[in-house]
């Protein structure tokens, strides 16, 4: 989805491992185990839907294997590139005899949907309302419209359903060129991987997306990898996600994507161990003709209405923004979210950003910012700094984070007066200028030095001001030093 910054110048499961020494009562997905290897179906681009489907003779569309194939089967994709979608409505059997659609091992295959017509929001691949499903070690590619109200999509889950896994995909050249229509500027979508829990009250739940590239991606409203409506339980984990014109991950609430507000919320989640570069919306139409073509709105990772996730251990830079959580919906709030132990650098607007992005936005709540790592963005010299506050920021915590300002000088900037009850406390902050130069802004008041800022704003009482000694910043190695005073703060730090 769209989101807008106005610059301001100041004066799970077996796959998923936990966290060091940090502990979380949610529910994680469920990993499946590999299907009967004695129930295996093959096709081959030189195949026959009239023959047996054996690795002899093997099928000719992905379309008539998941139609006929045996519940809980293997489907192995022979080398070779498929100009073919595929909508998979059976189920397999269960978790551990999930339906498996993957590359046949050792050979590349790539369903290339050059030339194929796209009709409404439809992917390449694509789950309706089915459950126990894996999608392994594809390449997906070339799936464009140029017609307005069209959306491809790489891999598109939708409906209700459990157990699906999204495991080792390479998704790129997937775009919509359509004209941006309307005050709303919609018309312009595309998507990556796109969750839509669009049932109520049942969910999409235990859902894994792992080890995917997604690249080259062109959205205008849309995202690379977007969990939307009710979808309850998940985990995006050690996926590489780069070189796309919108928001990198996505986690959303309140789009209407399911038709009982009371369901319409993306939930549950884990997003950890990714990778997450250069993500812009410069020069992306969909912002609209009369924006500059240096927007940079466009967030690595974003939580815009959603609650209960956690985002941990990923490595975010050069995007627009590093990790946002905020709303864009009136009334509305992103709620427990805990964001900790992420390297976030070099990013264009600011590190982190929460809260509405106007007044007429929604909230941030009862979050918690900590054990992160903020080094050299707001490289735009806007001066939004590493941290920026925005509208409606309630009961929220920022501890042991490492910041480190870029040449602005700015640490944390927040212009807004309605934040309340966030604490801030035991962080070290850095400014490579000199000390008395470096800058926070809090609730619209500027604070030059660390005393002024403690003083004036009543945060960050154990706080220091120091160098945290990073082991090798240029080489982007910002692990603090054995003997740095920053040690037992910020990204990976030892505990």
């Amino acid at each position: 989805m769209i989101r807008v910054v106005i610059l301001m110048i100041p004066i799970l499961m077996v796959l998923v491992s936990g966290c060091q020494n940090h502990t979380s009562a949610m529910k994680e997905p469920v990993s499946v185990q590999k299907s009967d290897p004695q129930v295996i179906h093959y096709i081959s681009p030189q195949g026959n839907d009239s023959n047996k489907g054996t690795i002899q003779s093997p099928w000719k569309t992905l379309q008539h294997a998941a139609d006929h194939a045996s519940p809980g089967s293997t489907i192995y994709l022979r080398e070779g590139v498929y100009h073919q979608k595929v909508k998979i409505t059976k189920s397999g059997n269960s978790s551990a005899n999930p339906t498996l659609f993957s590359s046949y091992p050792q050979e590349q295959v790539i369903i290339d949907g050059k030339g194929l017509s796209v009709r409404g929001i439809e992917g390449l691949i694509e789950i309706e309302n089915a459950s126990y499903i894996t999608i392994q070690n594809l390449e997906i590619r070339n799936f464009t419209t140029t017609l307005g109200g069209q959306v491809p999509t790489g891999i598109y889950v939708h409906g209700a359903g459990e157990h699906i896994q999204l495991l080792g995909n390479t998704i790129h050249a997937i775009a919509s060129y359509a004209t941006p229509e309307g005050p709303d500027l919609r018309g312009r979508d595309a998507h990556g991987i796109a969750i839509y829990g669009t049932e109520h009250p049942q969910a999409l739940r235990d859902i894994i997306i792992k080890d995917n590239e997604l690249y080259d991606l062109t959205l205008g409203s849309s995202e690379s990898l977007a969990v939307n409506g009710n979808v309850d339980t998940f985990a995006i984990q050690d996926n590489i996600i780069h070189d796309s014109d919108n928001i990198g991950i996505d986690l959303i609430g309140y789009e209407g994507t399911s038709e009982d507000d009371t369901y319409d919320q993306a939930r549950n989640g884990i997003v950890r161990g990714n990778e997450v570069y250069d993500i812009t919306s410069n020069n992306n139409p969909s912002y609209g003709k009369d924006l500059p073509n240096d927007t940079n709105s466009a967030g690595g990772i974003y939580v815009d209405g959603g609650k209960d996730h956690i985002i941990d251990q990923n490595r975010v830079y050069r995007s627009d923004i590093g990790i946002e959580i905020a709303s864009e919906h009136a009334g509305r709030s992103t709620s427990n979210i805990t964001v900790r132990d992420n390297l976030i650098y070099s990013n264009r607007l600011t590190g982190i950003a929460m809260g509405g992005y106007d007044e007429e936005r929604g909230a941030t709540e009862d979050s918690k910012i900590m054990y992160n790592t903020l080094v050299g963005n707001d490289t735009l010299n806007a001066g939004n700094g590493q941290l920026f506050m925005q509208s409606r920021t309630k009961n929220n915590t920022f501890m042991r984070n490492i910041l480190v300002s870029g040449s602005s000088e700015v640490l944390i900037y927040n212009e807004y007066t309605s934040n309340t009850g966030n604490v801030f406390d035991h962080n070290v902050y850095y400014s490579p200028g000199e000390q008395e130069d470096a800058l926070w802004v809090w609730k619209n008041k500027p604070y030059y030095g660390i005393a002024a800022y403690i003083k004036g704003s009543g945060n960050d009482a154990h706080s220091i001001y120091v160098n945290p000694a990073f082991m090798d910043e240029p080489s982007e190695d910002f692990r603090p030093q054995a003997n740095s005073p920053a040690k037992a703060y910020g990204y990976l730090a030892p505990r």
